[in-house]
């Protein structure tokens, strides 16, 4: 079936066919298909500039946007995730009888070197979680917003969940109040997610106090259903307010706030179960990782810091040095 063509004016509506398919086919994520418009809005752009439009680029239009982001200073894994995001698009319009050939066939994404990621030692951890808690004491008038800061972190570094796997939690996922939570993850996997004691304490008490976060009205309605509602526009805890309640508790637990982040207290949790002798196959099963081989990174992370302390502490090393 040949479909009929399409003018410059139509790339936006190319854009929200793609989009739609990859919600409704590949149950592609909110903040994934963000991620998708974001990226093609911006190559949309740079091949109007050349003259071009969005459905007509050429090769040549994909090569020189990415030679144009390498050329900015963009990291390499950021043009690989937007080449990728082009190969995905144009895949789609071939598939669909829109063009007749696709012109990110035969470009090769950038060489990627794996950085390992970012991570709190179990010290630091230990006295981000104790910061956190300081207002729980029982010499403390605990307030809301200390009892759901405490929360947030306990579940974070305890339970491994993603930043927006947290905000979105609907209330129900706790309700049972055991020892594990459901969650639903990328690419709508699901999986269940541990909850220590200490945890499971934070979470109780924040449950005692969750009713002064709820707006009114109907926004209190659809805000109810959330774990972390909010008062503001949006149903539930925004990302935003969670980096910026992270970095404030970093300064108060003595941590550089630019180290610290929801994503990072994931990577400790990985990192220290690791260290502390958890199989991987349970780490991803934790983590919720599709493929074993994104959870291996923490051995390697182990394995450096392994290394660097024997190089800091051990005997010889120190004598080496001298």
């Amino acid at each position: 079936m040949t479909r009929k063509p399409l003018a410059a004016s139509d790339d936006a509506l190319l854009i929200e066919a793609f989009l739609d398919m990859m919600s409704a086919e590949r149950g592609a994520s909110a903040n994934t298909l963000s991620a998708y418009r974001r990226d093609l809005l911006d190559f949309a752009n740079f091949v109007s500039r050349k003259g071009a439009s969005l459905k007509g680029a050429a090769k040549d239009h994909v090569r020189g946007h990415i030679e144009e982001l390498s050329a900015l200073a963009l990291k390499p894994s950021s043009q690989a995730r937007k080449l990728s995001a082009l190969r995905r698009f144009y895949g789609f319009l071939y598939s669909e009888n829109y063009r007749r050939d696709d012109p990110t066939a035969s470009l090769s994404a950038p060489k990627l070197t794996r950085p390992l990621p970012k991570i709190l030692s179990a010290e630091e951890a230990e006295r981000l979680v104790e910061a956190a808690r300081a207002g729980l004491k029982p010499d403390t008038q605990a307030n809301p917003e200390t009892l759901r800061l405490a929360c947030i972190v306990e579940m974070l570094y305890a339970s491994g969940l993603r930043i927006s796997e947290l905000v979105a939690m609907p209330l129900s996922s706790v309700a049972a109040r055991e020892r594990f939570i459901h969650v639903r993850g990328k690419g709508g996997r699901e999986r269940m997610a541990p909850v220590g004691g200490e945890a499971k304490k934070a979470v109780d008490a924040y449950l005692s106090v969750r009713e002064e976060f709820l707006p009114r009205g109907k926004a209190g309605q659809a805000a109810s259903k959330f774990l972390f509602p909010s008062r503001g526009v949006e149903a539930h805890l925004t990302r935003r307010r969670c980096h910026q309640l992270l970095k404030e508790l970093a300064v108060k637990a003595g941590i550089d706030p630019e180290r610290l982040s929801p994503h990072v207290l994931r990577h400790a949790f990985a990192t220290h179960l690791v260290e502390g002798g958890a199989d991987l196959r349970s780490v991803q099963t934790m983590l919720g990782h599709a493929d074993i081989a994104t959870t291996q990174i923490y051995t390697h992370v182990a394995q450096d810091r392994l290394k660097r302390t024997v190089e800091t502490a051990h005997p010889l090393a120190k004598s080496r040095k001298r």
